[in-house]
């Protein structure tokens, strides 16, 4: 970790963080010293981190929490977490919608970022069985009118979840009998051995549904998700096309998610490729349009 006073209390709590599961534990010392702030500092941000559930506070420093598989944390205890992470993942996800597209977006705090970046992009179809998610767009309908080109948005049913997320056989049903261009996949965990997973027996169903459904999958996940496993694997990686995180995943990482799926690292891809692919894409949805 790099010693410097001026990093913003967010960065900082996710050094720490980061530093307290790679090692399996940290002292406050040890911290202190990495970081270059005061003993008080380090103590104020552990409190933080422990209220957000994140790591657990021992005597002189801190351990991480060992989740149950089948511990599905809220909306509001997730969206405190990566917050950097998954402004930069949103904004490396959005460049890769294309206008007049039917997109779908599944429930999470990264997917519900990604909205937030979409709502300028003309003529969409979004699918989504997340409350939060059409919060987003319904909200911006309702501050700035009908306007030309504002998305179109279906809201499956069905029964809402720890993370807001709408589960079960209603939206199973409803997702079965649509088709959409891109899914946006958030996930509570993808490793290579279970891929992705969730704590959530019927969310899992419900995103195989969204999985099927899909022409192309990409999902939008931090690097704390990898090597994370919940109860429930829905998809394998190799149903994946493409995922989306951040600097924080580790090299060995990369190199294993790069044989099986494009990785697009937030900040280090080369934006002008990703507008290369999704012209192509669009045209051959444009062709698909055609023959249907």
């Amino acid at each position: 970790m790099s010693e410097n006073q001026h990093l913003l209390a967010e960065q900082r709590r996710a050094l720490i963080l980061d530093e307290v599961r790679r090692r399996g534990g940290a002292r406050v010392n040890e911290l202190t010293r990495r970081l270059g702030v005061s003993d008080m500092t380090v103590r104020r941000d552990l409190d933080a981190l422990a209220r957000q559930g994140v790591l657990e506070k021992v005597h002189g420093g801190a351990v991480p929490v060992v989740e149950a598989s089948t511990h599905e944390p809220g909306f509001e205890a997730k969206s405190g977490l990566e917050l950097s992470a998954k402004e930069d993942i949103a904004r490396a996800a959005a460049a890769l919608v294309a206008p007049g597209t039917a997109i779908a977006l599944s429930g999470g705090t990264t997917t519900y970022a990604l909205a937030q970046h979409l709502l300028e992009v003309p003529d969409l179809t979004v699918v989504t069985n997340s409350v939060r998610v059409a919060d987003v767009f319904h909200a911006a309908q309702r501050t700035s009118g009908q306007r030309q080109g504002a998305p179109t948005v279906v809201l499956t049913g069905g029964v809402r979840t720890p993370s807001d997320s709408l589960v079960g056989p209603v939206a199973d049903q409803a997702i079965a009998a649509l088709h959409f261009d891109l899914l946006f996949l958030g996930v509570h965990g993808i490793s290579v051995e279970a891929g992705l997973s969730t704590p959530n027996l019927a969310e899992a169903e419900t995103n195989r549904r969204l999985v099927h459904s899909a022409r192309r999958v990409v999902v939008v996940a931090d690097h704390t998700k990898w090597g994370t496993v919940g109860l429930s694997s829905f998809a394998t990686l190799g149903q994946v096309d493409t995922l989306v995180t951040d600097s924080g995943l580790p090299e060995e990482a990369r190199a294993e998610i790069s044989e099986q799926m494009r990785l697009i690292v937030a900040g280090e891809q080369d934006t002008e490729d990703a507008g290369v692919e999704d012209e192509e894409a669009d045209g051959d949805a444009g062709a698909d349009t055609e023959d249907g």
